[in-house]
């Protein structure tokens, strides 16, 4: 979503179109990290810091898996020993994982799993919309990586 009430324009939140592209056609462009702290400070949807969260605790930036964990999997080497793995792309592309994104997320948020492990995704072009929705999804939980992964 672009704002272009703004003197310079500026992302308020990554899209289906990378800002690399958007600058190409119109410039550089400012990207907002504030998050409005009230509704009607909110000029786009989804901006607030909990946002399409499954009821599963979300854990970021795994590179290993427990055995009570679904694995929200990118790219070809994915740890093995989830309950349940099912992988944005295996070939790495980006705009293949953010369709597969919310469909892979439901199917994981499930009873039996204890929580989701999600696989760093580059912070380039659409991963920056996706590790967008994967931070909001995780807001509340447990968050980024908390040591599970040493040693595997």
């Amino acid at each position: 979503m672009l704002d272009l009430t703004t003197a310079t324009p500026t992302l308020l939140r990554p899209g289906g179109v990378p800002r690399e592209a958007i600058e190409t056609e119109i410039g550089s462009i400012a990207v907002s990290d504030a998050l409005p702290s009230g509704d009607s400070a909110r000029k786009s949807p989804g901006q607030l810091e909990s946002h399409y969260a499954p009821a599963r605790p979300v854990r970021l930036d795994a590179t290993g898996v427990s055995a009570d964990e679904g694995l929200l999997a990118f790219g070809p080497t994915v740890p093995q020993g989830a309950m349940l793995t099912y992988n944005l792309s295996v070939a790495g592309d980006l705009g293949e994982a953010a369709a597969n994104l919310f469909a892979m997320m439901r199917l994981l948020d499930r009873p039996g799993i204890g929580r989701i492990a999600v696989m760093p995704v580059p912070q380039t072009g659409l991963g920056l919309a996706i590790n967008d929705r994967l931070r909001r999804a995780s807001h509340g939980h447990e968050g980024a990586d908390d040591g599970r992964d040493r040693g595997r």
